[in-house]
């Protein structure tokens, strides 16, 4: 597994410490950029970010760790987030969310080479309740009849989180 940052990289992290206050503020863009650069944050990948702003890769594994958009496995293509927060709740995502389930043969937080299910808390889609995000595709009202059609579409029509590093 490669835990070196490519020099594109590294002139992009330069390039945000120049822009923050302090190197602490720099974490979450470059665990971003890690994330895209290695596919998902590996220890490796959490210390090379930790040696580069100069922080405790305990501090820098508590914060890769919080938030759900970090990973720290493997994902597939398409991540899809189904929404569970009160609105989405109310309109139906746990009837969604089994759609997916069932659809794509996973259950939330596993991953086949083409998907990956999460059960998110928010994605910020509350007057479109049901909602689902994959990539910087929002998916809205969604009922459990449409799952079929939105895995068949993504399957044909792939929306990673993030461009392939060049």
């Amino acid at each position: 597994m490669p835990s070196t940052f490519s020099r594109s990289s590294i002139d992009e992290l330069n390039h945000l410490i120049d822009r923050y206050p302090t190197k602490q503020a720099v974490l979450l863009p470059a665990l971003h950029l890690a994330q895209k650069e290695f596919g998902y944050l590996h220890h490796d990948a959490l210390k090379a970010v930790a040696a580069f702003l100069d922080l405790s890769i305990d501090h820098v594994n508590g914060v890769a760790t919080f938030y759900s958009m970090l990973r720290q496995k493997p994902s597939g293509t398409n991540v899809l987030r189904v929404c569970t927060n009160i609105s989405c709740m109310l309109r139906g995502a746990y009837d969604v969310l089994r759609s997916f389930e069932s659809e794509l043969k996973l259950s939330p937080g596993e991953s086949n080479d083409m998907f990956t299910l999460v059960e998110e808390e928010c994605i910020a889609a509350c007057s479109n309740a049901p909602a689902v995000l994959c990539g910087t595709s929002y998916f809205y009202n969604v009922t459990p009849d449409q799952v079929v059609s939105i895995v068949n579409d993504l399957r044909d029509n792939p929306q990673p989180e993030y461009e392939a590093m060049s």
